[in-house]
């Protein structure tokens, strides 16, 4: 991928395949369940960990694609994602949608508080529910999903989407 030059707007990029737009999948932390999440929502591609970048380049090239952070839905996974966006944020690239997954537990207070904090600067927080079909599945995207899973899934695809369509729709602090 090419990097974004700063007078590039975020875009819709077609799939390969013609399933519609691209999405880029970056995690937070590892294990967060991003190489999953960018099997349920195809096209995507999968960033793998966002880590501190060489001085002078983005975190995450996402290539005009909308960019979905994701993170568990623990304290440390929380501290992570606040780590994270700071470091996409700092070189002014645009979280379209931070998706927070579920493992089945109540949300700590503190992971809570933290997300509720980041919503001010992603275009929107999704919370995926903890789906058990999916730790049986050898191909996540052969799994059954419950219907809830379904629509978070759809959500993440729709606000990441409806985020790329401008500047203006996302905010950076």
């Amino acid at each position: 991928m090419r990097p974004m030059s700063a007078q590039a707007r975020p875009r819709s990029v077609p799939g390969r395949d013609g399933a519609g737009p691209e999405i880029v999948v970056a995690g937070a932390h590892g294990g967060a369940g991003t190489t999953t999440l960018a099997i349920l929502l195809q096209p995507a591609w999968d960033m793998g960990t966002v880590r501190r970048p060489a001085r002078g380049c983005p975190p995450v090239r996402t290539g005009g694609r909308p960019l979905v952070l994701v993170a568990r839905s623990t304290a440390a996974a929380a501290a992570r994602a606040t780590a994270a966006v700071n470091a996409i944020t700092w070189h002014g690239q645009r979280i379209a949608v931070l998706a927070v997954v579920s493992d089945g537990l109540p949300e700590p207070a503190a992971a809570a508080y933290r997300f509720q904090i980041l919503a001010a600067r992603v275009g929107a927080v999704v919370r995926v529910p903890f789906i058990a079909a999916l730790r049986a599945a050898d191909d996540p995207a052969a799994a059954n999903l419950p219907r809830r899973a379904r629509r978070s899934i759809a959500g993440i695809r729709a606000e990441a989407l409806a985020r790329a369509a401008g500047p203006a729709s996302m905010r950076t602090p």
